[in-house]
């Protein structure tokens, strides 16, 4: 068999994998919190961003926004999020994270740090490898880009 065709040797299905793993990982912890990693992951954003709006969480994320909304829409159910209409286009929709959320953010501080030794590797091979992934990020969104 030619080695090309081998599962193992697929760098896209190592980290397809990896992510499906991960996500596994962090479902416990979250749970704690009642909230899913796409949920978690729109948090992150937001506390780093304060507010965003629909668009540029999708942008953050890679979600569309057929992904999202509904999303956002659960998330402002359970007090998460609220969504601002912009008072200079009413088309723009803000998405600002509740006090509810401020108060789970000094909690969740430990999430990743709770996960991460799992992983099974150094702080520095963690750098690395993020670097790595970052790149290779970058390097298929500027492949992709259109590709519709």
């Amino acid at each position: 068999m030619n080695e090309n065709l081998k599962l193992e040797n697929q760098l896209c299905f190592a980290i397809y994998a990896c992510s499906r793993e991960i996500t596994r990982l962090y479902r416990p912890v979250l749970e704690q919190f009642n909230i899913t990693y796409p949920q978690y992951l729109t948090l992150l954003v937001l506390w780093e961003h304060n507010r965003l709006t629909v668009k540029e969480i999708g942008e953050l994320l890679h979600l569309d926004s057929g992904t999202l909304t509904p999303m956002l829409k659960r998330m402002e159910a359970m007090d998460l999020v609220k969504r601002v209409r912009s008072m200079d286009d009413e088309r723009k929709v803000w998405i600002e994270v509740t006090e509810k959320a401020n108060q789970m953010r000094k909690e969740a501080v430990c999430v990743s740090q709770m996960c991460s030794p799992h992983y099974g590797i150094t702080g520095e091979q963690y750098v690395d490898l993020l670097a790595q992934m970052q790149q290779i990020l970058g390097n298929l969104q500027k492949e992709t880009r259109n590709i519709k």
